[in-house]
């Protein structure tokens, strides 16, 4: 059956899916919070997952076709696109950040996935599994590379990140990776493809001290939020709590250095390690 797809069907399954689900809401003469009352979600979930940045779960899909009639089509059809390489708590975030317009993050102690290289995400993922298989370190690799891809396109998304100044200072794999690391970030912020600062250690305490943070905005869709810790992660779209952490990441901001003063002081870290390799 034929329906105005408002999104682009081709650019992924996820994108396919939710634009046959906004046809047949509004077939069905809906509102998304009158869609979203027996799934028990918000009527902004809805618009989530119509715009492609939330994933459809079998469990949400089955009451989706009951509700609309759809005869089992979203049931059959959510599975699409499953095998991600992602961990399970991240496929979330990582399918909303592709069809993200902005990404603004903080990041406590490593450099974000989007903006490592290769050794330094090899590195990384050495450390957090230092018993795994050369196999298993190059599978967690290879979805990190491909998700950077998203900075091939020269404005979208807009990428805001500040880095604690002890992301800068952690030897990552030693320091010829590091001098790498640190100079590919300073090499994207020199052609103006993303904005980084950073939040030095005479800040002392602020609001994110706790952990992690990664907000997410969209054309269609509201804004998410995404936390992380240890083996874990929760994507946010409560209004209010994402609110919240918006003004949280403005606090981050404003105390963090100027951006050419983060540029300065990436570029003489990335120096001091190439000095150090010699």
């Amino acid at each position: 059956m034929p329906g105005p797809h408002d999104l682009d069907p081709a650019s992924s399954p996820r994108a396919m899916l939710g634009a046959e689900l906004r046809f047949r809401r509004k077939q069905a003469d809906k509102t998304q919070d009158e869609l979203g009352a027996p799934l028990f979600v918000s009527g902004s979930f809805i618009g989530q997952l119509e715009a492609g940045t939330r994933r459809m779960q079998p469990e949400q899909a089955r009451e989706i076709d009951r509700v609309l009639g759809t005869d089992g089509y979203f049931e059959r059809n959510c599975r699409a696109g499953t095998e991600t390489g992602y961990p399970d708590h991240f496929i979330a975030a990582a399918e909303a950040e592709a069809t993200a317009t902005q990404i603004r993050q903080y990041a406590p102690l490593l450099i974000p996935g989007l903006l490592q290289t290769e050794r330094y995400a090899r590195a990384v993922s050495r450390g957090f599994l230092p018993t795994a298989t050369a196999e298993d370190i190059e599978a967690l690799v290879a979805p990190r590379l491909e998700r950077a891809r998203l900075l091939t396109n020269p404005t979208k998304p807009l990428l805001w990140t500040v880095l604690d100044e002890s992301v800068l200072r952690r030897r990552i794999g030693g320091p010829a990776i590091m001098a790498e690391a640190l100079g590919h970030i300073a090499g994207l912020a020199r052609r103006h493809r993303i904005v980084v600062q950073v939040l030095p250690h005479a800040a002392g305490a602020h609001p994110a001290s706790n952990g992690a943070l990664k907000l997410m905005s969209f054309e269609d869709a509201p804004p998410l939020a995404y936390l992380e810790g240890l083996g874990t992660g929760q994507l946010v779209d409560d209004p209010g709590t994402v609110a919240n952490y918006q003004l949280t990441y403005d606090f981050v901001v404003a105390t963090a250095l100027p951006p050419e003063s983060s540029l300065a002081l990436i570029e003489s870290t990335a120096e001091d390690y190439g000095h150090d390799d010699q």
